[in-house]
């Protein structure tokens, strides 16, 4: 369902509107919908549970690419950029899953745990191809044509719902978990207590950074495809590769995280995001569109799973979920403020160089903040003691 939205959600909006000027606001209302669905999200999965959120998620995740549909079947724009806010929304929460997958492990596996579950969205590359691209192959996309890929889409986010469904508890574990919320809660420090906390700060940049400039840049990534004379099934086919590089070394990364220290996976991570976005500048047949695709996926792996587990390891259990919604809100954010003007610089110049050299400047900026900020990683988690009755 992502896949889809990224790939095609510029497009859809540019089909259902017929102006080429607002192709960026479909990313921007992907994003921005994720951003403000993600802090109260991630707050509720404190207090709440993290199972409770996600299976939320999924269900947005469904009602999403149904009403996009219905935009693309009547024309009626309003639906179409409701069905991707609903999409943008869906993804922030179940990303959220996480928090709770790093909960499980002692602090020293916790990259490699938060790897596991990354490594899940593989399978969602692996399908995209294969289920979408028969569908566009040797079309010019109609709105028609968007209508029946769109409810294809939302049978993924329904089987992930079943999925949750299995997900349980034992009742001890909610037991010690919700004595170890109240004695938490009654210690909670501020969101901007959290963020002046030692390491914080450069974890949110890594992993909040890494965000924006990679969903900024995959957001519009189909329509400069498209742009460059390429057909619309072969956007498939670089948004595949690109989350091939994204999670499909995601199980090596989270051990390589641990091995090379964590500062050094954030700034090596932003800076080979940087190196592959400048060669979008020159790259733009589908092999090298694909090639600088996965690099920029690869970069934002390392730069995220070091970022995220840093932020888990630094931060309370009651606290964990507000520090991650907080630095979702921010990078989707600053993702949708760049998709937008990303889709603007690329409709007057009708170049790609603009977006590629700006997400350049932002990732060697993240890269040598994190590089030259103080502080060791961290090696285990701020977590309160529980006290038993």
């Amino acid at each position: 369902m992502i896949q889809l939205a990224v790939a095609l959600g510029t497009v859809t909006i540019v089909a259902v509107t017929g102006m080429e000027a607002v192709l960026g606001l479909g990313p921007a209302v992907y994003l921005v919908s994720g951003a403000l669905a993600v802090a109260p999200a991630g707050r509720l999965s404190d207090s709440l549970g993290r199972i409770t959120v996600v299976r939320g998620g999924y269900l947005l995740g469904v009602a999403g690419p149904v009403l996009t549909a219905a935009g693309c079947a009547t024309g009626v724009a309003p639906l179409a950029f409701g069905g991707l806010a609903l999409c943008g929304a869906a993804h922030a929460i179940v990303l959220l899953s996480r928090t709770a997958a790093a909960e499980m492990f002692r602090p020293e596996r916790r990259a490699r745990a938060l790897s596991v579950v990354l490594f899940g969205v593989v399978f969602g590359a692996i399908w995209g191809p294969l289920v979408f691209g028969p569908m566009f192959a040797g079309k010019h996309i109609t709105t028609a044509d968007l209508v029946e890929p769109w409810l294809v889409a939302g049978l993924f986010p329904l089987a992930g719902f079943v999925v949750t469904l299995f997900v349980r508890m034992p009742p001890e574990e909610r037991t010690r978990e919700a004595r170890t919320a109240r004695v938490a809660a009654a210690r909670e420090a501020s969101l901007a207590a959290l963020i002046g906390r030692r390491g914080i700060l450069r974890a949110m940049v890594a992993a909040g950074g890494s965000y924006l400039v990679m969903a900024g840049v995959m957001n519009l990534s189909g329509f400069v495809a498209v742009g460059h004379g390429h057909q619309h099934g072969a956007v498939f086919t670089i948004i595949s590769i690109h989350i091939v590089g994204m999670y499909g070394l995601v199980l090596v990364v989270g051990e390589l995280v641990e091995r090379l220290g964590r500062r050094a996976a954030m700034a090596g991570g932003l800076l080979t995001m940087a190196v592959s976005n400048l060669s979008l500048v020159w790259l733009d047949s589908v092999a090298g569109m694909s090639i600088s695709m996965f690099g920029l996926g690869l970069g934002w792996c390392f730069a995220y799973v070091a970022g995220s587990t840093e932020l888990v390891d630094l931060a309370g259990p009651v606290e964990r979920g507000r520090l991650v919604g907080a630095t979702d809100l921010s990078a989707s954010l600053g993702a949708a403020v760049f998709a937008i003007g990303g889709g603007v610089l690329y409709s007057w110049t009708d170049s790609p160089a603009p977006l590629a050299l700006g997400a350049t400047a932002l990732a060697l900026l993240g890269a040598l903040f994190v590089a030259s900020s103080s502080g060791r990683d961290a090696l285990r988690a701020s977590e309160p003691a529980v006290e038993t009755p």
